[in-house]
């Protein structure tokens, strides 16, 4: 039997905080779609994106899964880039629907090395972290994460002068609506694999850990969003200096035919799943 979505809302009241959390979908980068696994679902997809086992926030600035979400588990895949490649995050909610269920607080995107040994074995903890991207209270009074709960994917620039590598990308989601006290702040973040080409040569000025960018009590984590001031600063360190650098030069992409092969490998795994 098919239940409707209010059938279920009323047979299962706690239905609503599960929906209130979620994770990434996929990812798509200059047009190349990467799917991800579901939570509880185990790697079943060769994918770049980090599968995390619950949907739950993670709670709490010095908690270990701030750096990729809950248990997240490594890739098998890398997805290729280039500087200044676009990538889109497709967010969803606990049920695997497109609206994500708040619309209050910032979203920022860091970048780490995996060196030396590549992203499919490399422990998050173990990162050191750079800011390419934070997007937060806008002059319209809404958040960027409203984007988001409109259903959107929310796209970032990879840096132009990127050296090439295997990289993470993690894109965070931080749920403000109850952060007006201490450990009401809702964190979720959710980490993919890169590859990316080219022939720069640009390197992060500076680096932080995650755990450890964040405390409980900094500005930007506990904050009454309902308060009067409208002024907010975001936590972490600075937008890195990599993300003003200079154009990439598009001398040498990603090697085409890496990248075709890696597609299929994919489609050959995803097809022996359905």
């Amino acid at each position: 039997m098919r239940l409707s979505s209010a059938a279920f809302l009323f047979l299962f009241p706690c239905a609503p905080l599960i929906a209130g959390h979620g994770y990434v979908a996929s990812i798509t980068i200059d047009g190349n779609q990467y799917l991800g696994n579901t939570p509880y679902g185990g790697n079943r997809v060769l994918s770049p994106i980090r599968t995390i086992t619950a949907v739950e926030p993670v709670k709490g600035a010095a908690n270990p899964d701030i750096s990729c979400g809950h248990g997240a588990r490594n890739g098998a895949a890398v997805a290729y880039a280039n500087p200044g490649s676009t990538v889109s995050f497709k967010w969803v909610n606990g049920f695997g629907g497109d609206q994500w269920p708040h619309f209050v607080g910032p979203l920022m995107t860091y970048m780490a090395s995996c060196a030396p040994g590549g992203c499919v074995t490399f422990n998050s903890l173990s990162a050191k972290w750079f800011k390419i991207q934070q997007s937060g209270l806008r002059t319209d009074g809404t958040w960027a994460m409203k984007d988001l709960y409109d259903g959107f994917p929310v796209s970032v620039s990879l840096p132009p002068n990127i050296a090439p590598g295997e990289y993470l990308i993690r894109h965070e989601i931080l749920a403000l609506h109850s952060a007006q006290s201490i450990g009401g702040a809702e964190f979720y973040p959710s980490c993919a694999q890169l590859r990316v080409g080219g022939v720069q040569t640009g390197v992060p000025g500076s680096t932080v850990s995650l755990p450890g960018a964040y405390s409980d009590t900094d500005p930007g984590i506990l904050f009454d969003p309902y308060g009067s001031t409208r002024d907010y600063t975001f936590p972490g360190p600075p937008l890195s200096q990599l993300v003003n650098g200079p154009p990439a030069k598009r001398v040498a992409e990603v090697d085409d035919e890496a990248a075709i092969e890696s597609l299929e490998e994919a489609i050959d795994v995803n097809m022996d799943t359905v």
